[in-house]
């Protein structure tokens, strides 16, 4: 079994939607059941063997190295590297490419939770050429809509419009690559949104003929997209205490 040790996180951004919530803290340091939500993330990957992490900072990235520092203290190793240019979803993964080397990893949002054994099958890089959680009947005009056949990705329609074709399975947001995205990056162009995006590569991959195996996510799935998703999770954890 080839088993994945490295994980890219992506935490740079400030994530207006949660309003003054991030005023001094960026979204993915929002506290979830009493622990940052960038914290169960580390947490989690490191439970499923992941002991290497790259986490790309932005706004107020001093509140996320400050926490983490090297990664002593969760018993993983941690560095950082700056986004410093807004310009998509899709370069920003370029940042990781010097810290992944040959190496497959997994990328995340920094805003996506799920609970720990939900990365088991995202580690497992065996026969594949990437990997990419789906969420069944969430709402894929907000995301992306993931075509799958017999467990395979076929292909990926970011946002979909009226009168394209749909699907059950939403982009959960979390993927594993080999390094071979990195070409599919590079020949990334602008969106109509004006921004080079992750789902664009992934889409170009699969149409290839790469392996790219669907991982379905259950209710333990949560994207953490603004204070009333929060309120939600956070008002469980009081139930539970």
């Amino acid at each position: 079994m080839s088993q994945i040790k490295k994980a890219v996180i992506l935490a740079a951004g400030r994530g207006t939607r949660m309003r003054e919530l991030t005023d001094e803290l960026p979204k993915p340091m929002i506290a979830v059941k009493g622990r940052p939500i960038l914290e169960h993330i580390v947490s989690g990957l490191a439970a499923n063997g992941v002991s290497d992490f790259l986490i790309v900072v932005g706004y107020r990235k001093d509140v996320v190295m400050d926490h983490f520092g090297d990664g002593g203290a969760f018993g993983v190793n941690v560095s950082y590297v700056e986004q410093v240019t807004q310009d998509g979803t899709g370069k920003v993964v370029e940042l990781g490419r010097e810290f992944t080397g040959e190496d497959p990893f997994v990328l995340s949002y920094g805003d996506i939770l799920v609970s720990p054994e939900s990365y088991a099958p995202l580690v497992d890089f065996t026969d594949v050429d990437a990997k990419l959680t789906v969420k069944r009947d969430e709402d894929v005009r907000k995301g992306g809509a993931v075509f799958i056949e017999d467990g395979w990705v076929t292909d990926l329609i970011e946002k979909p419009k009226e009168g394209q074709p749909t699907s059950p399975y939403y982009n959960a947001g979390i993927y594993a690559f080999s390094p071979e995205i990195y070409q599919y990056i590079a020949n990334l162009e602008l969106s109509p949104r004006g921004e080079y995006e992750l789902t664009d590569a992934i889409a170009a991959l699969v149409r290839d003929g790469r392996r790219m195996r669907a991982v379905e996510l259950g209710a333990d799935w949560a994207d953490v997209r603004d204070p009333e998703v929060l309120a939600e999770l956070n008002q469980g954890a009081d139930r539970a205490s």
